[in-house]
C-alpha cells in the first residue's frame, strides 16, 4: 500500500498542476474577453448587459437576428436615452437615437465622422475599394470627380435607356397575365438591365436569357448562404480573424467578372472611339488624367470596384423598392387606384409616354415612393467611426476617437413618435404639411450629409419608372402565396423579405 501511494502521488500532482494551468488560462481568456465591458458604464451610458465572446450581439452572430431588427429592439428598450452603448463582441459601439445628435454626426460635425465603420482589405476585398467603403481621404477626392455623372442633366440623357428596358419589362410580363409571379425576381431583371445599359453600356439580356451572366452575378452578390453569412460576420464583427481567413472566403469568380468587364469595355471604347457619356466614360476620363484625382492610382481593380458599387446599389435597392411598393399597392387597393389615376392623368398629357419630367411631377407617386422607403429602407443602419475625441452637443458626453457609431434607420422609420401607426402604409405622411411638422433626420433611406448615397437621384428615377411602367399596364393583388406579415431575412445584406413577394398580376392598361 505504501509503495502504491508513492507511485501514484507524482501522477496526481502532475494532473493537478496541469488542471490549475488550464483553469488559470481559462480565467485569463475570460478576463481578456470581458475586460472592456465596463466601457459604457464607466462613461454613464446605458445599454444591455454583454456576455463573454458575444458582447450584446449574440443573436446576430448566430444568424437569429439582423442588424435592422436588432437595432430596433435596442432602440425600443431605451426610449428615454439619446445614446445607447452596445458591444460588438469586445468592441464598444454607440447607437444614436436623438435626431439632433444624428444631424451633428452626419452633417454639422461630419469632419469627425467621415469614415464608415467597416474596415476593408485590398487583398481579400478588391471590389469593396469603392465609394461607399473607401477611407475618407480617398473617398472625398473620388466623390468630387464622380458626382457629375449623377446630375439631373446626365440622368435625363440616360432616360431613353431606362425607357428601352421598360419596354422589355412589359413584353416579358405579358406572358404572365392573370398568374402569380415572384415580383422581386421580375423587378430584379428590370433593374439589372437598366444598370447594365447605364453603367456598362451593355445589354444584360435579363429578360431573354435565364442564364444571363449579369443576372448570375447579381444573384451571386446577394446570395444568402452559409459562406456569405460567415464572411459577413467575420468582416463586420471579427476583422482580425477576417484578415487571417478572408482569403478562403474570396469570390474570385465575381471579382474576375467585374474586373475583366470594366477592363474589356474600356479597351473596346478606346479602340473604337465609342463615347456614351455614361459612368464608364467618366471613369475613362479620370484614368487618362490621374493627376486630377490627387495621388489616387486608378487601377483596373479600383475602377471595377466603382462599377460594382453602382451595380449593387442600382440593382438591389431599386429591385427592393419597386417590389415593396407594388406589394403595398396590392395590400392597399384604394391607394393603388389613386396612384393609377395620377399615372393616367400624366400619361394623357404626354401622349402615353413616360417622361423624365413627368415622373418628377407626379406628387402622389413621390409620396408612395417615400412611404415605401420609410417602411422598408433597403439599408437598415448607417455606420460611422469617430476620428478623434468628440463631445456630443448638449450632453457633455465625450466619445473617444476610433469608436464606431450606428444610426438605426429602420428603428427611426418605425418610431411612433415620428410616424403614428408605423406599420400602416400611408403616403400622406409625405404631404407638405406633414413634412413641415416632422423633425429632420427622421427620414434617412439614402443617408444624409456629404457622404449620402451618390446615386440617390438615379435610384429614385429608376424606381419610379419601374412602378409607373408596371401599373400603366397591370393591376397587382395579393394571393395565397403572399406573405402578408412580410417576414425579414435576418442574414441578408439589405432589407429583404424572407419569403419573397408573390403577387397576382392582371393586364389592365390605363
Amino acid at each position: 500500500m505504501k509503495n502504491y501511494l508513492i507511485m501514484t502521488m507524482p501522477v496526481d500532482f502532475e494532473f493537478t498542476k496541469l488542471l490549475l494551468i488550464i483553469v488559470v488560462l481559462l480565467l485569463l481568456l475570460y478576463q481578456y474577453l470581458i475586460y472592456n465591458y465596463n466601457f459604457w458604464r464607466s462613461r454613464g451610458v446605458c445599454g444591455p448587459q454583454p456576455v463573454a465572446l458575444f458582447g450584446t450581439i449574440k443573436d446576430i452572430l448566430l444568424g437569429k437576428d439582423g442588424l435592422g431588427s436588432y437595432s430596433t429592439r435596442i432602440y425600443k428598450e431605451y426610449p428615454n436615452e439619446s445614446l445607447v452603448g452596445i458591444y460588438s463582441r469586445r468592441e464598444p459601439v454607440l447607437i444614436i437615437r436623438n435626431p439632433h445628435l444624428i444631424k451633428s454626426v452626419l452633417i454639422k460635425d461630419f469632419s469627425n465622422f467621415m469614415n464608415r465603420s467597416l474596415e476593408i482589405s485590398d487583398k481579400h476585398d478588391p471590389l469593396m475599394q469603392n465609394l461607399f467603403f473607401l477611407d475618407a481621404k480617398i473617398w472625398r477626392r473620388l466623390r468630387t470627380k464622380l458626382t457629375p455623372v449623377f446630375t439631373s442633366g446626365k440622368i435625363r440623357d440616360m432616360f431613353y435607356l431606362i425607357n428601352e428596358c421598360g419596354h422589355q419589362l412589359i413584353n416579358y410580363l405579358l406572358k404572365f397575365d392573370g398568374t402569380v409571379v415572384e415580383m422581386r425576381a421580375i423587378t430584379s431583371k428590370f433593374s439589372t438591365e437598366v444598370i447594365g445599359m447605364c453603367a456598362f453600356g451593355l445589354q444584360a439580356d435579363s429578360f431573354g436569357d435565364e442564364e444571363s451572366v449579369f443576372l448570375k452575378m447579381a444573384k451571386r452578390i446577394f446570395q444568402v448562404d452559409l459562406k456569405y453569412f460567415f464572411k459577413f460576420i467575420l468582416r463586420q464583427f471579427a476583422p482580425l480573424l477576417y484578415t487571417i481567413f478572408g482569403g478562403w472566403l474570396k469570390d474570385t469568380v465575381l471579382e474576375e467578372f467585374f474586373i475583366n468587364l470594366a477592363k474589356d469595355t474600356i479597351e473596346y471604347r478606346e479602340r473604337n472611339n465609342v463615347i456614351r457619356h455614361d459612368f464608364i466614360d467618366l471613369l475613362r476620363s479620370l484614368m487618362k488624367g490621374v493627376s486630377e484625382v490627387g495621388d489616387i492610382e486608378l487601377t483596373d481593380e479600383l475602377v471595377a470596384a466603382q462599377l460594382t458599387v453602382f451595380f449593387v446599389g442600382g440593382s438591389e435597392t431599386s429591385t427592393t423598392t419597386i417590389s415593396n411598393c407594388l406589394y403595398e399597392m396590392a395590400m392597399n387597393p384604394v391607394i393603388q387606384k389613386k396612384l393609377r389615376a395620377e399615372i393616367r392623368e400624366y400619361l394623357e398629357k404626354s401622349n402615353g409616354e413616360i417622361t423624365y419630367e413627368g415622373l418628377n411631377q407626379m406628387k402622389y407617386l413621390d409620396k408612395c415612393l417615400n412611404e415605401t422607403l420609410r417602411k422598408y429602407p433597403p439599408v437598415t443602419i448607417i455606420t460611422r467611426k469617430s476620428l478623434k475625441e468628440y463631445i456630443f452637443p448638449g450632453t457633455g458626453f465625450k466619445l473617444p476617437g476610433g469608436v464606431k457609431v450606428w444610426i438605426p434607420v429602420f428603428a427611426i422609420h418605425r418610431d411612433e413618435k415620428y410616424y403614428p401607426e408605423p406599420k400602416v402604409f400611408n403616403p400622406e405622411r409625405f404631404g407638405e404639411e406633414e413634412l413641415k411638422k416632422r423633425q429632420s433626420m427622421t427620414f434617412l433611406p439614402f443617408g444624409e450629409g456629404p457622404r449620402n448615397c451618390i446615386g440617390a437621384r438615379f435610384g429614385k428615377i429608376q424606381s419610379k419608372y419601374g412602378i409607373v411602367k408596371i401599373l400603366q399596364h397591370f393591376t397587382v393583388e395579393v394571393c395565397d402565396k403572399t406573405d402578408k406579415e412580410y417576414r425579414v431575412n435576418a442574414r441578408a445584406m439589405f432589407l429583404t423579405p424572407l419569403n419573397g413577394i408573390y403577387l397576382k398580376i392582371n393586364k389592365c392598361p390605363i
